[in-house]
């Protein structure tokens, strides 16, 4: 739906229209986020899954009504790590939840580290979707960095990969805030009280994961090694157009 429309809609939505409107990016949501990621990916694969959750999720917000957002459930959904030690994406974390508007923490046993995502349940889904794409991305892309780094070997080589990953994890993180405030600017432009909607989201998040009582803590921050690999990671993290149009080319291109 053009941009012209979808401000027509939200300025005078009929409520059929609304609902019916409101069901596609929906349906439109689960499609991409029931696709598994089982190969690697580009770190342009990633932010192009960026963009495209980023214009789902305005969709999603600029159909709504306040009866909408003040009947959806809270849930939350889980993303195994497959150990309990941290990782370089533990810095992309945070925006992640964010770009998809959700709480996020990290749940561990002795065996095993989880995160988990919390907010309605369209947002969690991209939420774990968008990790599991960019994930694959930083794996993929130090692959690549480490074929071109014949010099390294050894604790230099694993170390220089760490800070590889950790650059990519920051700038990677840096462009999801900067999507996440454009988004919402548009949507408050875009809508008549789409900011005062924005609120009643947040507050309905907030006011489910209360009653959750659940308590969070902070994590220790990361230490960061700035050195060449960290650069070279942060080069890789910003070397997409983010404004290119997505078509059907750049859909299929997504990991399946």
């Amino acid at each position: 739906m053009a941009r012209e429309e979808l401000r027509t809609l939200a300025q005078n939505p009929p409520h059929n229209a609304q609902t019916g409107e409101l069901d596609r990016v929906k349906a439109r949501i689960r499609t991409l986020t029931e696709r598994t990621v089982t190969r690697g990916c580009t770190e342009a694969e990633a932010m192009a899954a960026a963009a495209m959750v980023g214009r789902l999720l305005e969709r999603y917000a600029l159909t709504m009504q306040e009866v909408d957002v003040r009947d959806e459930a809270c849930v939350q959904v889980e993303v195994p790590l497959g150990g309990v030690r941290r990782r370089p994406i533990d810095l992309c974390v945070p925006a992640i939840a964010r770009f998809c508007e959700c709480k996020v923490w990290l749940a561990r046993s002795e065996v095993s580290a989880r995160y988990v995502f919390f907010g309605f349940a369209t947002d969690t889904k991209l939420a774990a979707y968008l990790f599991a794409v960019i994930d694959r991305a930083i794996g993929t892309d130090v692959l690549a960095f480490r074929r071109g780094s014949p010099s390294l070997a050894g604790a230099a080589l694993r170390r220089a990969s760490v800070s590889f990953k950790q650059g990519m994890a920051t700038r990677i993180a840096e462009r999801l805030e900067t999507m996440h405030a454009e988004r919402e600017a548009n949507v408050a432009a875009n809508r008549v009280a789409g900011t005062a909607l924005m609120v009643i989201r947040h507050q309905v998040v907030e006011d489910a994961f209360r009653a959750t009582k659940i308590k969070l803590q902070t994590l220790p921050g990361v230490t960061l090694r700035r050195d060449g690999a960290y650069r070279a990671g942060r080069l890789a993290g910003d070397s997409v157009n983010l404004r290119r149009p997505l078509g059907e080319n750049a859909k299929a291109a997504l990991p399946r």
